[in-house]
């Protein structure tokens, strides 16, 4: 069988200027530069790292490395993976099975380096004779082995500065592939070919990189038909600051889906649910999952939405839909729940 290779080429060149008066810290995005933002994590997540746990100095025990070193380090104190200048890493997740990507997934993690000048990180969905091997970002435009697509414009996704995260994501459907870097969709494509198997993470040894919050996803769903067909709509892509109420960016690829939805059905009116895993004291949780709903629904008001078509929820971790045994299940069990009314 035929396997699909993507080649993810990240080509960051400083370029500051003086008199530009920017500095590093105004480059992270906030939830309104990601106002356009259309990527949706699958909808259901097969694997997501915890690194909270892990001991510094270590292999982080949920990868395998292929080749290359890394380990883990505390950096923004957070633990996070860490591949060290000059000889680079191939890693990929423990498994219970070898090919396990359906034809429809998503996958997202966060990237950041420590020099300016060229980073190099690669995903690679399987080996063998993949027909598309490599897809470059490049600053101002994208190259295919098959082609060029030129990006108008300068591609500026605040990669010009170092020891900045950059959230990194990807959304495969059969023969359709979009790449997003921070609130850009970078890449649109409709001619991918091959089967996907696994997610290979490949950092070169340019200089000292990091990568945390790794989290692949099957499936996707029609939120319309959903709500339609089930009476509500649950969302793993509704993201929030640890243990906080603050709705991450990257969040709104899922609150513009639920807006589309409720701006072209005027008569439609949701409950949200905020749900925890059982991770800490159970009165936080159901306190904590409560000011998330009421957050949400505080987004999509500044949106436009009546708040009459909106009430709100917590329930802590009183409803699980997973385990909480594994970093997946507990995953899958924070989520955002719009209930039909």
């Amino acid at each position: 069988m035929k396997t699909l290779i993507i080649s993810v080429l990240f080509i960051f060149v400083f370029a500051f200027l003086q008199t530009s008066g920017v500095i590093a810290g105004d480059s992270i995005p906030t939830v309104k530069a990601y106002k356009n933002y259309d990527f949706v994590p699958g909808d259901k997540i097969i694997f997501e790292s915890q690194l909270a746990d892990e001991k510094i100095g270590e292999i982080p025990s949920q990868f395998m490395i292929l080749q290359g070193q890394m380990d883990i380090q505390n950096e923004d104190n957070e633990n996070v993976i860490h591949i060290p200048q000059g000889a680079g890493a191939d890693f990929t997740s423990r498994m219970k099975t070898e090919n396990y990507l359906p034809d429809q997934f998503t996958v997202e993690f966060d990237f950041k380096n420590e020099l300016f000048g060229v980073n190099h990180i690669v995903l690679l969905f399987g080996e063998g004779d993949g027909l598309i091997p490599e897809l470059s970002i490049y600053d101002g435009g994208l190259d295919w082995t098959t082609g060029s697509v030129n990006y108008p414009g300068t591609l500026n996704v605040g990669a010009d500065f170092p020891m900045t995260w950059h959230h990194i994501a990807l959304a495969v459907n059969k023969d359709a592939g979009k790449v997003y870097i921070d609130q850009y969709r970078v890449a649109n494509v409709n001619n991918l070919t091959g089967q996907a198997k696994k997610v290979i993470i490949r950092v070169n040894g340019y200089e000292n990189s990091f990568v945390k919050n790794i989290r692949i996803a099957q499936g996707g769903i029609d939120i319309y038909k959903k709500v339609m067909s089930d009476g509500k709509i649950v969302t793993h892509g509704i993201l929030f600051d640890v243990d906080q109420a603050t709705i991450k960016p990257q969040s709104m690829g899922t609150i513009n889906e639920i807006f589309d939805v409720l701006k072209k059905n005027p008569s439609l009116k949701f409950e949200i649910s905020g749900h925890t895993d059982n991770t800490g004291n159970p009165q936080h949780n159901l306190k904590l999952s409560g000011q998330r709903a009421e957050a949400v629904k505080a987004q999509l008001v500044s949106m436009g939405i009546d708040a009459s078509r909106l009430t709100t929820k917590g329930y802590g971790d009183t409803k699980p839909i997973d385990k909480n045994d594994t970093p997946e299940g507990r995953a899958n069990n924070r989520r955002v729940e719009f209930v039909k009314m």
